[in-house]
């Protein structure tokens, strides 16, 4: 590090909420940055039961290069670069000052700052922030040209326009064809009480049985993209101009960025209610077995539950739950709607992060 600017590299892999909270926290520490892209081998996950500092579960070839001279900083999120992260640190000496994302898998006294948020159940200490929302730096004024270029093709469509963020699987939520139908019909009953119009977006994650169902119970006309469409994701321009938000909510990414706007939220409970998991056979599927198995019987500091922050958002009065019971006064608060005017999370969160950052490399450079 040479005066005010320090060598940062932001290890990306394929989950794009993992690469978009790198990239948010590389830009608001204004030092500049490199992308390192890392593609991992099926069997990545092997090389957590070896000593953690390696590249053996990554596919070189196909990475992006990582040789001297070695950064001051290095960003990573996500199981599989945390192993590229610790042989980064090794190669720099000891140099090179790690900064995770989320919940580790390595000791939490591996890296020097962890940020988290509160699905994760990490504990108070001094190499952890804790965050209400995973960061990102979108804002609706930066988002303007894609919400320009969206607005023509909205055009003939009734206002409010209501952006339905759809997810898909993840942890325990399984998004069935039951759930995608179910969503269609109360997120299409929110738009047809208020007098506006959905905007529908899917995700890589979405099943496509789910999707199909939820766009089959749509009576509405409104606008719909669904993922591998030809042309531009429209996903920013939908941030930019609904005037409210209809999330999954299990996807704390999108949850992260509706709320940003500044715009009504509900969030789409994805889960199975009161029934017993063990009933349900969707819930035998492997990753949301997996799941559960690790919560029940893995340490503490691994599990996690979004619904803390889903809890959390609704608390605050930043999000309601989107059900039939509260679907009229939700329409009838849309024909009113005002952009709200409350501080947003996420420019705090961002805030908070960025200061821990540049307080980390100060000591551990020797720098006031």
């Amino acid at each position: 590090m040479q005066g005010n600017t320090a060598r940062v590299w932001c290890l990306l892999g394929r989950k794009a909420g993992d690469n978009t909270q790198v990239l948010a926290l590389a830009r608001a520490l204004g030092w500049g940055y490199e992308e390192k892209h890392i593609l991992a081998q099926p069997w990545e996950l092997f090389v957590h039961l070896g000593s953690g500092a390696t590249l053996a579960g990554i596919d070189r070839a196909a990475s992006s290069t990582l040789q001297a001279p070695w950064p001051d900083l290095v960003l990573s999120a996500g199981r599989r670069n945390e192993p590229v992260a610790q042989w980064i640190r090794a190669q720099s000496g000891g140099h090179s000052a790690l900064v995770h994302f989320g919940r580790p898998w390595a000791p939490l006294d591996a890296w020097d700052l962890i940020i988290t948020t509160p699905q994760y159940f990490l504990p108070r200490q001094d190499n952890i922030v804790h965050n209400q929302l995973p960061l990102h730096d979108l804002a609706r004024e930066q988002l303007r040209p894609e919400g320009e270029a969206l607005r023509a093709r909205l055009r003939d469509l009734p206002r409010p326009w209501i952006a339905l963020l759809v997810g898909g699987d993840s942890g325990r939520f399984v998004l069935t064809a039951d759930k995608g139908a179910r969503l269609g019909r109360l997120a299409d009953t929110l738009a047809q009480r208020s007098g506006g119009a959905l905007l529908v977006a899917d995700s890589p994650r979405t099943p496509r049985a789910a999707s199909d169902a939820l766009r089959a119970a749509l009576d509405k006309a409104h606008f719909s993209y669904r993922w591998g469409d030809p042309g531009d994701n429209p996903y920013r321009g939908m941030l930019a101009q609904a005037d409210a938000f209809v999330v999954t909510g299990e996807s704390m990414s999108m949850l992260g960025e509706a709320t940003a706007m500044g715009r009504p939220v509900f969030i789409f409970d994805p889960g199975d209610g009161d029934t017993p998991w063990w009933r349900l056979r969707h819930n035998y599927r492997y990753k949301p077995l997996s799941h559960r198995l690790a919560m029940a019987w893995g340490p503490a500091r691994m599990r996690r539950d979004v619904g803390n922050i889903q809890s959390a958002l609704v608390a605050d009065g930043r999000a309601r739950w989107l059900r039939e019971d509260l679907l009229e006064g939700a329409a009838l608060d849309l024909q009113h709607a005002a952009p709200s005017r409350a501080p947003v999370v996420a420019d705090a969160d961002l805030q908070r992060a960025t200061h821990a950052v540049q307080a980390l490399l100060r000591e551990k450079l020797g720098q006031p």
